[in-house]
């Protein structure tokens, strides 16, 4: 048994050819809920999403969100409204008193649907209508997840790091905003003066406790903005300093393969680095590097190339991640 803790597209492009590695009956995924967002008053969950689709086989792979040749009336017409409505497009945030109103799980994200900034397709939507109808019925998040896995039929057990709200907050010269605002909306490109976890006592499942004890791999997603947020979650850094964990490093040496991460990194503390990612990662007993990144651990490291742009790559990244736990393991 292996638990992968996945946010973004990082853990995702590993698990796309960990099957002959590790059979998917024996993996479960923990996912970020930090980007989730309510807009237009549907819960959207990005980084499950994008784990369930993978595994329900639906995955647009060419942008690693979303569902393969979707189609998207629902949001042109919503455009197209605005537009003829003389309403301001881009994010348009509910006042302060909403935010903290209605379904517990949106506090402090949620967004008029009014010309949705983010692209959601017709039969993506289908998802999140469903998401927030059973939640509206009473079930948890976990619940609804594992329902929505079992209709897609996706091969690991996929949960949610929480059943409480936890927002991820850029403050930013701008204003804070939203990570999805800072990512979606302005593309990342607001200097970043720090991160903030907005939560109020949340706490781990007992569902995640059990797959938290057993073997963690930390795919090369954001350390901040996808991992950072689970670690803000009560119980997850104490499970995780109890269990064997290997991480795959997002950099090489100083150089970021994607995403906003080094920027994040600095505004968090952390040197933007393969370095700074082992200090980010106390917990981690083992490091998947790539072969060009000479950074010296105080921890085992097992180097592969880890670009996974090609189908394979994933197969030998998550290789390596199995010598990896096997090393630690020791």
């Amino acid at each position: 048994m292996v638990t992968f803790l996945a946010g973004g597209t990082g853990t995702p492009k590993l698990l796309a050819g960990s099957g002959s590695v590790f059979p998917p009956s024996s993996v479960t995924v923990v996912g970020n809920t930090g980007d989730d967002v309510e807009l237009g008053g549907l819960l959207v969950c990005p980084d499950i999403d994008t784990v369930l689709f993978l595994g329900g086989d639906i995955l647009d792979r060419d942008t690693w969100w979303g569902i393969a040749d979707d189609t998207t009336a629902t949001h042109d017409e919503l455009e197209r409204l605005a537009d003829a409505a003389g309403l301001a497009a881009g994010p348009r945030y509910l006042d302060d008193e909403a935010q903290t109103a209605g379904r517990r799980l949106a506090r402090w994200r949620r967004f008029s649907g009014v010309a949705e900034f983010m692209l959601i397709g017709d039969r993506d939507r289908a998802i999140h209508v469903t998401r927030t109808g059973l939640l509206d019925e009473g079930e948890t998040l976990t619940a609804v997840t594992e329902r929505l896995a079992g209709a897609l039929e996706v091969p690991w057990r996929v949960l949610p790091m929480s059943n409480d709200p936890v927002a991820t907050l850029i403050h930013t010269p701008q204003g804070m905003m939203h990570f999805q605002e800072f990512w979606v909306a302005r593309n990342g490109e607001p200097a970043v003066d720090r991160v903030e976890f907005r939560e109020r006592g949340a706490t781990l499942t007992r569902s995640v406790g059990d797959a938290l004890t057993d073997p963690v791999v930390v795919g090369p997603s954001n350390p901040v903005t996808s991992i950072g947020p689970m670690l803000a979650v009560d119980g997850v850094p104490e499970a995780l300093a109890e269990t064997t964990v290997v991480a795959v490093s997002p950099f090489v040496e100083d150089r970021v393969f994607s995403g906003p991460a080094a920027d994040l990194m600095a505004a968090a503390g952390y040197e933007p680095s393969t370095a700074g990612v082992a200090e980010a990662y106390p917990f981690a007993d083992a490091f998947v590097l790539d072969t060009a990144d000479e950074t010296g651990l105080d921890r085992p490291v097992v180097r592969t190339d880890i670009a996974m742009d090609e189908p394979g790559d994933s197969t030998r990244v998550a290789r390596a991640v199995q010598e990896a736990l096997e090393v630690a393991a020791r």
